[in-house]
């Protein structure tokens, strides 16, 4: 079972389209949308364990111009 999350990014202003169409080719990222609100941009993304998880959004989304916040949520089942 893989471990999956939700991450809500906030960008600079103008910003939000470009970093979905550079979050999209990230391996790990299932979905990436922009929306309105507090946050700019919501990622569903998935990796094999929590700590890969961590690296994909700290190394990989993290590092895409114009992302100022993230807010990662993982996925539970209960």
């Amino acid at each position: 079972m893989s471990v999956q999350a939700y991450v809500l990014i906030q960008t600079e202003v103008g910003k939000a389209a470009s970093v979905v169409h550079a979050i999209r080719e990230i391996p790990g990222v299932t979905l990436a949308e922009d929306v309105t609100g507090p946050y700019d941009v919501i990622v569903r993304s998935e990796a094999r364990t929590i700590d890969e998880l961590g690296q994909l959004v700290v190394a990989k989304i993290q590092a895409v111009p114009g992302i100022t916040r993230t807010l990662t949520c993982p996925v539970v089942h209960l």
